[in-house]
């Protein structure tokens, strides 16, 4: 049995970590310009980092029926969740385009008949996903729940990103 030179050995154990993102798969949704990805495949050694959920930040006199129509808005909530989750994902050295699972909580709105406003949440989440800037996707799941923490939240996006 050969034994590997002490810098033979250095580089080998090192070159996972020069591998990037790049090792990530996002499958495309077969026939479909739709900006998620179908699945998003993370090699092993990769590390996965689960963010809490965020909502948009909320005027402090934001609170049920008496907030701004403004913050009543699910593409205006969607974008500073969205936001927030970007900020926080800098702060650990990872950007948007590391996220690779995406579970979006959504809350009918009373301003639009008590109906989802989906449109509204695609519009804000398409200001990060899916653009030229930034085209990685991620897998997403997308659900309406009967309400959030704060009466007044619409959405509340958690995600997990890969380091790469």
């Amino acid at each position: 049995m050969r034994k590997l030179a002490f810098p033979a050995l250095s580089l080998l154990m090192l070159a996972p970590l020069a591998a990037g993102a790049a090792d990530v798969t996002r499958y495309k949704i077969p026939n479909s310009k739709y900006p998620i990805a179908a699945a998003v495949e993370v090699p092993a050694g990769k590390a996965v980092v689960y963010l809490s959920g965020q909502m948009a930040s909320m005027p402090k006199d934001a609170k049920g029926a008496n907030a701004p129509a403004e913050v009543l808005d699910t593409k205006a909530q969607t974008v500073g969740a969205l936001n927030n989750i970007k900020k926080q994902l800098e702060a650990m050295h990872l950007t948007m385009g590391d996220v690779v699972k995406m579970q979006v909580f959504l809350v009918a709105d009373k301003n639009k008949e008590g109906k989802l406003d989906f449109a509204g949440f695609m519009e804000g989440y398409s200001q990060f996903f899916g653009t030229k800037e930034q085209p990685n996707l991620p897998s997403r799941s997308a659900m309406q729940v009967a309400a959030l923490v704060n009466p007044s939240a619409l959405v509340e996006i958690e995600v997990m990103a890969v380091r790469p």
